[in-house]
């Protein structure tokens, strides 16, 4: 299932129209439009308040979706060679952060990447705590 179905999906789970969840979390109705309709990725941030809209985790939101998916062809961003590199991260990781824009913008550096990975491991923790049980 695509991301921009995944979200239509659990927005008409919860009898909310475009307009209601713009209002909700103080985004565009054009915006949220667009990201149903696969036009564009959501930031991390979007997610985030998506997912606090519905109750859910985040890791919920994007479960099962492969809009997080990235072809082996693409290069990755600045930063993240490098922590793999360092073992930090393995391949699979960094070509799902590849594919991140927080706020409209992307990291740069290893740095930056490794503080957005903790970021992202720490919210997702109680979500993948479920799985491994």
């Amino acid at each position: 299932m695509k991301l921009g179905e995944r979200l239509r999906e659990l927005r008409k789970q919860r009898n909310l129209t475009l307009l209601q969840l713009s209002q909700h979390i103080s985004l565009s109705v054009s915006y949220l439009s667009d990201l149903e309709r696969g036009r564009t990725n959501p930031s991390i941030d979007t997610l985030e308040r998506i997912a606090s809209s519905y109750e859910m985790l985040l890791g919920e939101v994007v479960a099962g979706t492969d809009g997080w998916q990235m072809t082996p062809q693409q290069g990755l961003a600045p930063g993240l060679e490098e922590l793999i590199q360092q073992r930090i991260i393995d391949l699979a990781t960094a070509q799902d952060l590849n594919r991140i824009e927080l706020r409209g913008k992307r990291p740069q550096t290893a740095l930056e990447w490794q503080e957005l990975y903790f970021h992202l491991k720490t919210l997702m923790r109680p979500y993948l705590s479920q799985d491994e049980n």
